[in-house]
């Protein structure tokens, strides 16, 4: 039997782990003991217990939520998506510390003083954590290679390879082998690699494989199918002698569907009360620009496909579409005006979407809205595509968190599709999480390609003709 050892990699990575929580525990118990010193007359939280027992409140509340916003992924994520982990992690253990301060001193008169410190404490842990974390990742880039990886292909050949090789630093795809070269042939090419892509593989030989890479503790990548997707949330059964798997396939709960509401329209409505002064400059500044409409509507699907209008705020030019055809934005598009790349960058154009919130139009999280035709076109093309319409549209979701304004239609129903599979408020609060995290992401933004634009165009010229014939 191989013997286990730690890998450098992931020690590496824990040691960086364990400092950034020092880091944050240690300044929040140097400001604890500062209040304690100042505000408790009796002095008995200074004791050995007490210090020690806020002290450890404070580390499970960091760990829990550096573990759970991804901010221990040191060398496992994009530099910026970790640094936005660890301020995010750090604002809500510092606003839940409050309350937990609060219980321990046992007068709430300290609320606001206990506000104000932890505020300035989260500032201080942000900025240090995040100057410390950039070179760590740096490190880890330099001196941990990329996992080599193997490619597996078949008759469809869908770019994996590409996208995992836009991350040189985590991977590198080296050799490519079609499946029909047999299952001993890639084990034996296997030897020479960490891991193996399987792309697009016909079930059986994809079968095959994955026991293979089980059986030499092999890892593995490859993109699920869409009954992969729903059977991954399925139930084990225990009442027989042999395992069993079920779907319930009932939709939403009744009592979810009433929560989910309840928090829409308490968030949508506190976000648009608090927003407000920031969407009335927006809206000066687009209707200055060229003196046209401050908002765009558009005409979507939501939950039923039911057709509602969309509220944004205009980022192109007026009668940008004045053929009455859909023209996808280009990455560097002149229809877009200079407020505009601002607020598309940034995702304030979304915002009126919040009245449409509020209206039951929408909700915060759930399958992005897709234009009318877009969405008559892929449920020709794929006809589960109709799968998503099982809840309401959404401000944003798993496909805006994980995926890219140019994602194709399937893997867009796919990352939707994983949602609707394992919803609820806890899966929502953390899309709304990852969705600040993704502001710092240049390549979430990233548009259709002046290549693929035209593809899609002359796609739409060639539908046309073929309705004139």
């Amino acid at each position: 039997m191989k013997k286990y050892r730690i890998e450098p990699k992931y020690l590496y990575r824990d040691t960086c782990s364990l400092i950034i929580t020092l880091i944050a525990a240690c300044s929040f118990l140097y400001v604890w003991i500062d209040f304690v010193k100042v505000h408790n007359q009796t002095g008995h939280l200074l004791g050995f217990g007490n210090i020690a027992m806020s002290f450890l409140v404070y580390t499970g509340i960091a760990v829990y939520n550096f573990s759970k916003q991804g901010a221990y992924q040191v060398g496992a994520a994009r530099r910026m998506r970790v640094i936005a982990s660890e301020v995010i992690a750090l604002f809500i253990t510092d606003f839940l510390e409050i309350f937990a301060s609060i219980a321990i001193v046992g007068e709430f008169r300290f609320f606001f003083t206990f506000m104000g410190r932890y505020f300035l404490l989260f500032l201080m842990q942000a900025a240090v954590c995040g100057i410390i974390t950039y070179p760590m990742i740096s490190i880890y880039r330099k001196y941990f290679p990329p996992l080599q990886i193997l490619q597996v292909y078949g008759d469809y050949f869908t770019g994996e390879d590409s996208k995992m090789n836009g991350i040189p630093y985590k991977y590198h795809v080296g050799e490519s082998l079609h499946y029909s070269v047999g299952v001993d042939k890639i084990a034996e090419e296997l030897s020479n690699y960490d891991a193996l892509l399987i792309n697009d593989i016909p079930n059986p030989e994809k079968s095959q494989l994955l026991k293979k890479c089980f059986a030499i503790n092999k890892r593995v990548y490859f993109v699920p199918s869409i009954s992969d997707i729903v059977v991954k949330t399925s139930s084990d059964l225990y009442l027989f002698d042999t395992p069993v798997y079920f779907c319930r396939n009932r939709g939403l709960s009744f009592h979810y569907r009433v929560e989910k509401r309840f928090f829409d329209i308490v968030l949508s409505g506190l976000a648009l009360v608090i927003l407000s002064p920031l969407m009335l400059i927006v809206a000066l500044l687009i209707h200055f620009e060229d003196g046209g409409p401050v908002f765009y509507k558009q005409e979507r699907c939501t939950i039923g496909m039911k057709h509602f209008w969309i509220l944004k705020f205009r980022s192109m030019v007026v009668d940008a579409e004045k053929d009455g055809r859909p023209h996808p934005a280009g990455e560097k598009d002149d229809r877009i005006t200079k407020i505009g790349r601002f607020i598309r960058a940034t995702r304030i154009d979304e915002l009126p979407q919040l009245i449409n919130i509020i209206k039951g139009d929408m909700s915060i999280i759930g399958p992005r809205p897709e234009r009318v035709e877009h969405v008559e076109k892929y449920c020709a093309e794929i006809p589960e595509f109709k799968y998503r319409y099982k809840v309401r549209g959404g401000l944003s979701g798993f496909a805006q968190v994980y995926g890219k304004y140019n994602t194709t239609a399937l893997d867009k129903l796919k990352f939707d599709l994983m949602y609707i599979e394992d919803c609820s408020l806890i899966t929502d609060t953390q899309i709304i999480f990852e969705t600040f995290k993704i502001l710092f992401q240049k390549e979430s933004t990233e548009g259709f390609s002046e290549e693929r634009q035209e593809r899609i165009m002359n796609a739409d010229v060639e539908e046309e003709e073929k309705k004139a014939l």
